[in-house]
């Protein structure tokens, strides 16, 4: 399934006011992989999720999927590819209704009204929202809204969900269902968050951004229990084992 394969390849971006943001990062990631994106506010990791599906194209080096480089021509091509989830809902909900809403991608992509619904009811049923169709998006809780923004996306059914701080300003019963949902999606998820517990219960995998580098790339538990790395990139041990940290169980 060459078409989840997701490639930077010295890629490096400079936003218009000289501010650069990523400065040549290259890594791979194959299908199927969950991989989170953590560091530090400022990082790079927000940048590095909007070059995913063309919002941003690379200053310089190359973001390939699938073996399709992002160009202007191909990403709206490579959109249908990889489903972006904002960090803020309200910039994917600016329909009438939740359901035109989830409805609005799949019928951009040329799908049949019968085709759509199917795609809308299955999507908003994922995420345990179908009974909020006919609701407004401006009178939905912050946790209701996180959840019909990923619908959005499984509308589109991406080969490739990509997610900006996904848990951010959810209640903890809202994040445990964000987590259940995030472990039954089968694709490739890549996952910025500085919610590391998240990043530890849902990736296998994670790659630290540093001032716009890759500081560190590797399996998630090596990754997010060394104690000196996550000093070292203004980061703190999940909760979940910072305890275990001070009764020496994870000392490194």
């Amino acid at each position: 399934m060459s078409h989840h394969i997701v490639e930077f390849r010295n890629v490096a971006f400079t936003y218009p006011d000289g501010t650069r943001a990523l400065k040549g990062i290259s890594f791979q990631i194959l299908h199927g992989e969950s991989v989170g994106i953590v560091g530090a506010n400022g990082a790079g990791k927000s940048t590095l999720l909007m070059l995913l599906n063309g919002y941003l194209l690379p200053t310089e080096g190359e973001v390939v999927i699938g073996g399709i480089p992002l160009t202007k021509k191909t990403r709206q091509e490579l959109r249908r590819r990889v489903g972006v989830v904002f960090q803020n809902p309200d910039d994917q909900l600016f329909m009438p209704t939740v359901y035109e809403d989830v409805a609005f991608g799949p019928l951009n992509l040329g799908l049949s009204p019968e085709s759509t619904d199917e795609r809308v009811k299955r999507a908003l049923s994922t995420v345990g929202c179908l009974h909020l169709a006919g609701k407004a998006p401006h009178h939905l809780s912050g946790g209701q809204k996180r959840a019909v923004s990923i619908a959005t996306v499984l509308a589109m059914e991406p080969d490739i969900l990509a997610m900006d701080e996904p848990s951010s300003n959810l209640d903890p019963r809202s994040r445990r269902d964000l987590i259940g949902l995030l472990r039954k999606f089968e694709h490739t998820k890549i996952i910025a968050s500085h919610d590391l517990d998240l990043i530890l219960d849902v990736c296998e995998r994670s790659i630290v951004i540093r001032e716009g580098e890759v500081a560190a790339d590797g399996p998630t538990e090596e990754i997010l229990t060394d104690k000196g790395l996550m000093e070292e990139n203004n980061l703190e041990l999940p909760l979940s084992l910072q305890g275990r940290q001070r009764d020496g169980e994870t000392d490194r």
